[in-house]
């Protein structure tokens, strides 16, 4: 059984943490995601430096769209050149498949503000506008990838952690006495359907896995205390596949393999123990203390191992 995990890591050493990752992750290794080295490497600030076209800033409130980038958006452009240097050094001879995650176009619409305030989630026009400037910069990075590491495959990840909520009309606007107006589910649908060839990743609760599904993802990545399983067994059973999130990153402490079997197992006693299924944290590591991460993806792989012999 396959294991990854979502990405974020803590620290602020990018060529430690892939190197970690290399050791103990190698089938499907996560690009490492450091928060702790800025709000510019965090999941919003890392994305928006992918988008070129488009300027931003970083305003009290978080990140906004604007005519002019300011030093923290440049900085964003400059992790990621400084990243993928590191990437094309270290994972030459590499023969897995690397994960490379990024934000989704709801979680930018509901988190980065428009230039005249509140969230780009009330202007139409906005959020297509970077939605479209997000799809040209993943095109961008898959050809440079392409010419640094010819020999190996690419997935993507998109994560989507407010899409429950953007869909529920449960964003706040700026003032906070209100919520934005729900957005309908075909357009919901047809704005994920660009990237569904990546693995679409939500961590929170939910019934979001029919709407993905919808939008023609393939695979799902939930967390295993939140999953709903009618909705994950109509996943399966279309022929899709589910990546487990069994780790309760919310909680900052070595949890055991036994411990993640039986979360896992809340899910694999009614649908089973099949290729359709990958382990991992439920969510990112960033709030770990470094020295447990490793202990802990280590763990995950035993539970692995262990739900493996379910399928006897």
């Amino acid at each position: 059984m396959i294991v990854t995990a979502a990405g974020s890591l803590p620290g602020d050493d990018f060529r430690g943490a892939l190197g970690a990752m290399r050791e103990v992750l190698p089938e499907l290794l996560p690009m490492p995601e450091l928060p702790g080295r800025g709000v510019e490497s965090g999941m919003i600030g890392r994305t928006l430096g992918l988008i070129e076209g488009l300027s931003f800033d970083l305003q009290p409130a978080g990140w906004r769209l604007t005519s002019h980038s300011d030093a923290a958006h440049r900085r964003a452009k400059a992790a990621w050149r400084r990243d993928l240097d590191d990437l094309e050094e270290l994972l030459q001879g590499f023969d897995g498949t690397l994960k490379i995650a990024l934000a989704g176009p709801w979680t930018l619409a509901a988190t980065v503000e428009r230039p005249a305030g509140d969230r780009l989630l009330a202007d139409h026009g906005a959020r297509r506008e970077v939605r479209a400037a997000l799809l040209e910069g993943i095109v961008s990075l898959r050809e440079s990838l392409a010419r640094r590491l010819p020999s190996v495959e690419i997935r993507w990840q998109t994560d989507e952690p407010c899409l429950p909520a953007v869909r529920d009309a449960q964003i706040p606007t700026a003032s906070g006495f209100s919520k934005h107006r729900r957005v309908d589910l075909p357009e919901l649908r047809d704005a994920l359907r660009p990237f569904s060839r990546s693995i679409l990743h939500c961590c929170m609760g939910g019934d979001w896995v029919q709407l993905a599904r919808e939008a023609g993802f393939e695979q799902v990545y939930v967390d295993a205390h939140f999953a709903d399983i009618d909705e994950l067994g109509a996943h399966v059973d279309a022929g899709g596949q589910v990546v487990l999130g069994v780790v309760d990153t919310s909680l900052p402490a070595r949890q055991p393999a036994d411990r993640l079997v039986d979360a896992a197992r809340r899910v694999t006693r009614e649908l089973g123990v099949g290729d359709w299924l990958t382990l991992a944290p439920a969510c990112g590591l960033a709030g770990w203390p470094q020295g447990d991460v490793v202990w802990q993806l280590g763990q995950l792989r035993r539970a692995a191992a262990l739900l493996d012999a379910d399928r006897d």
